[in-house]
């Protein structure tokens, strides 16, 4: 059951409208960093969650996020309060751009949403749950969950930094912090499990676990804890897995009769004949920057041969 207090979670306090700061502030309405993917991941993970404290933590933070939604809409509704007006009176056409664009692009949220907050990024594109990526494991979702809240403190900071609005600067500023906590939250949450690494239960195969490939191999390379110390083997990129087998790094799959004289049957039929150099569109229609192809005498060539 939800209940609705109309109280903010945060006072909104905006100086002035500013139409292209709300098509910003969008980023964070509809956008993949942003309240509302953020109150979806965390509420479908509580329905899920076995763990009765990681459950009631899920709902906790998911509710929050649903009231900072309601923050950043208001924001986004209140730079557009003068605009709306306008817009839906038919104002003055000079007066109405002037406030439209602003200094800079923002029909988004006036001329298409009518001052209000869509669900859509800063972009433009509409929210979707693709932004959701829970998979159902909890040392996984955690970890997916300490990321988001870290990606969604950058873009509030960034925010921060595209308005000279004390109020929306004090609103983004809380809104910012929050994200700070959650992401404490959910820390706790993943090393309370024990283990907690690697996700799931199937172990993985020792030999690999702790080997470092180094498969871009030249000038740059470097070392450091991520591929150096007692707890890796480094190995160059060419290296193989230690295996006799003579098919090593090959692809195998044991096939009945049928399907095998099919097979046969279906390769030799769209095999590539390799004895000869057949004239291509690419080779007639040659220009310059179109690297090698064949000369034009050989094409005339080619066609005399044909036509004899």
């Amino acid at each position: 059951m939800y209940m609705h207090n109309k109280r903010l979670m945060y006072t909104v306090r905006v100086s002035e409208p500013n139409p292209r700061l709300a098509t910003l502030m969008l980023e964070q309405f509809g956008g993949p960093q942003g309240e509302l993917a953020a109150a979806i991941r965390y509420f479908t993970q509580a329905l899920s969650e076995n763990d009765p404290g990681r459950k009631d933590m899920l709902h906790d933070i998911a509710t929050e996020e649903l009231s900072h939604l309601e923050v950043i809409g208001n924001i986004v509704v209140m730079l557009n309060k003068g605009v709306k007006a306008k817009m839906a009176e038919g104002v003055e056409v000079g007066e109405l751009m002037s406030d439209v664009f602003h200094g800079g692009e923002s029909h988004l949220t006036s001329l298409l949403y009518g001052g209000g907050a869509a669900l859509v990024n800063s972009g433009g594109v509409p929210w979707t749950a693709a932004y959701v990526d829970s998979i159902g494991d909890p040392t996984c979702d955690l970890r997916s969950n300490i990321a988001a809240e870290a990606r969604a403190k950058i873009v509030y900071e960034r925010l921060i930094n595209v308005t000279d609005d004390p109020g929306v600067k004090d609103a983004l500023g809380f809104l910012m912090t929050r994200e700070i906590a959650h992401q404490k939250s959910f820390e706790k949450a993943l090393y309370s499990i024990r283990p907690n690494f690697p996700p799931g239960k199937l172990p993985g195969k020792e030999e690999f676990a702790s080997t470092y490939f180094n498969m871009s191999m030249g000038e740059g390379d470097m070392r450091g804890p991520w591929n150096q110390g007692e707890q890796w083997d480094y190995e160059p990129g060419d290296a193989q897995p230690s295996d006799a087998a003579a098919d090593i790094g090959t692809a195998t799959v044991e096939l009945g009769e049928t399907d095998l004289a099919l097979d046969e049957a279906l390769t030799a039929r769209t095999a590539s004949l390799t004895d000869i150099d057949p004239v291509t569109g690419a080779d007639l229609g040659a220009g310059p920057g179109a690297g090698r192809t064949k000369p034009v005498d050989e094409l005339l060539d080619d066609e005399l041969v044909e036509g004899a």
